[in-house]
């Protein structure tokens, strides 16, 4: 799940800045903008950087009635100049030995297909990642935006912008499609232009996989990065919470929290080597 938007949250407090204050700063559009430009930095960064994630996935029968809890944890590598997720964890125990071994072998595999991958295919891989990122430079045109005032962000002064979908937008991206229909509230760090939070809401039914899965109106979604090694800004949580109907029939309602930790910086001249067969 990537970059995604503000919910208004009535219960948040914050100090509104009064209209002269307001006359004095940088219009919403511009600040959204340059932040939009200072993420693409955070993209290009991140394929330095190793970590864990760890996912929590909640479900709840129609009463709203919790029936179980998931979790899975993943130590994201880098394997060939591109991540790349192994399975260490369910339900926050270490996997079982067979499956341990299912994992490595998973991981040597991929190793040895990224090996022979050509120039060409890795040109066409970075291609690919930087599409699924393209989406975001829409953002600036695709709302309507409001700077509502300033609040303290992990001590730090950070601009709140409303964001509102335009009415009218023709999305040029695939997934800006998804992105029209959110509104909600973003946070930018007033020294680095970066998004510090960001709070949405669905206005209208998302789908998935062919329309095989639909998330209804009015799912949530929070998301927050955190300054790494004083140089780059990387997620931090993500939260959703959704109603949903997979393939027409069945009525899922989820709620997904994904946490990011542990970022280590990738050095180039380290090696992840196969295990040699038992």
């Amino acid at each position: 799940m990537q970059r995604l938007f503000a919910l208004l949250c009535a219960a948040q407090a914050f100090a509104p800045l009064g209209l002269a204050q307001l006359a004095n700063v940088q219009d919403p559009r511009d600040i959204v903008r340059r932040s939009v430009q200072r993420d693409y930095l955070n993209f290009e960064r991140l394929k330095d950087y190793t970590y864990t994630q760890r996912n929590e996935e909640r479900t709840f029968d129609k009463q709203g009635h919790l029936q179980k809890t998931e979790t899975e944890t993943y130590d994201v590598l880098i394997l060939g100049g591109h991540d790349y997720e192994k399975l260490t964890a369910r339900n926050d125990k270490p996997l079982s030995e067979k499956d341990a071994r299912k994992e490595q072998q998973k991981m040597d595999d991929e190793i040895a297909r990224r090996e022979r991958e050509s120039a060409l295919d890795k040109a066409q891989l970075e291609k690919q990642r930087r599409e699924r990122r393209k989406f975001l430079d829409e953002v600036p045109d695709a709302f309507n935006f409001q700077l509502l005032g300033v609040e303290q962000v992990s001590g730090k002064p950070a601009w709140m912008i409303s964001a509102e979908p335009k009415p009218g937008y023709q999305p040029k991206q695939r997934l800006a499609k998804v992105i029209e229909k959110l509104r909600g509230k973003i946070w930018i760090d007033q020294a680095d232009y970066q998004w510090v939070k960001v709070e949405a809401d669905a206005t209208g039914a998302i789908s998935f996989g062919f329309g095989l899965l639909k998330i209804e109106p009015g799912a949530a979604l929070r998301f927050e990065q955190t300054r790494v090694n004083d140089e780059v800004w990387l997620p931090a949580s993500a939260t959703i919470k959704a109603s949903a109907r997979e393939a027409f029939f069945k009525h899922i309602r989820t709620e997904v929290d994904m946490r990011f930790q542990t970022y280590r910086k990738f050095q180039a001249d380290s090696q992840f080597v196969p295990l040699p067969a038992d």
